[in-house]
C-alpha cells in the first residue's frame, strides 16, 4: 500500500507531471509565470483546489453518482464541486490575502476551468483509486504543478536579462523555454519507482 502511494505521489510530481507530460493546465502556466512568488500563489491555490477536489468529487462520485446510475453526469458533476472550491478559494485570498489576490487577477477564476484540476478527479476515477490514493493523487499532482509553474517563472525572471534574437521577443522565448523544461521532466519517463 505505501510503495503503491509512493509510486503515485513521485508519478504525478514528476513523470506525470501535469504541465510537462500530460500538457494539461497550460493556460496559467503560461499567464502566472513572470514572477515567482506569483507563480508560488497560484500553485498553492491549484494544490488546494486539487487536493480537497479530488476528496469531494471521490466521495460523490463513490457514494452519489455510482449508486444512482448516473456516472454519465461525472464531467457535471465534477466541475460543479471544483468551480465551488475555486470560490471558496477567491473570496479566501480576497479577505486573507488581497496582494496576492490582485496579483492573480483573471487567472484565479480560470482554475475553475483549468483542465489539470479536471484531469485529476477524472484520472481519480479512470485509475480506480481509493480515496487515500486520489486524495495523494490531487495533492502530489498540484505539487507536481506548483513545482513547473516555479522553475518556469524563475527561467523567464533570468530570461529578461538574456540575450537572444528579436525574433524571439516576448511569448516565443516562453514556449521555448517551457519546451526545454519539458524536456528535462521527459527523462523521468520510462522510470519505474518499484520493480
Amino acid at each position: 500500500m505505501l510503495t503503491n502511494i509512493l509510486s503515485i505521489a513521485l508519478g504525478a510530481i514528476l513523470i506525470n507531471n501535469f504541465i510537462f507530460s500530460q500538457f494539461l493546465g497550460c493556460c496559467p502556466f503560461l499567464g502566472c509565470s513572470s514572477k515567482v512568488d506569483t507563480a508560488t500563489g497560484m500553485g498553492l491555490a491549484v494544490v488546494f483546489v486539487m487536493g480537497l477536489a479530488s476528496a469531494i468529487c471521490w466521495v460523490v462520485d463513490t457514494y452519489i453518482l455510482v449508486p444512482l446510475g448516473l456516472d454519465f453526469l461525472e464531467t457535471l458533476a465534477f466541475i460543479l464541486v471544483i468551480a465551488a472550491l475555486v470560490q471558496f478559494v477567491e473570496m479566501f485570498l480576497k479577505k486573507m490575502v488581497p496582494s496576492l489576490y490582485t496579483a492573480l487577477g483573471i487567472y484565479l477564476p480560470l482554475i475553475t476551468t483549468n483542465c489539470a484540476v479536471l484531469g485529476v478527479v477524472l484520472l481519480n476515477v479512470q485509475n480506480h483509486y481509493n480515496f487515500i490514493e486520489s486524495v495523494v493523487y490531487g495533492i502530489t499532482g498540484g505539487l507536481g504543478f506548483m513545482l513547473a509553474i516555479v522553475l518556469f517563472a524563475s527561467v523567464r525572471e533570468r530570461i529578461q536579462f538574456a540575450d537572444y534574437p528579436e525574433c524571439f521577443e516576448g511569448f516565443p522565448i516562453c514556449l521555448v523555454s517551457a519546451g526545454l523544461l519539458a524536456l528535462a521532466f521527459m527523462g523521468f519517463s520510462g522510470m519505474q519507482i518499484f520493480g
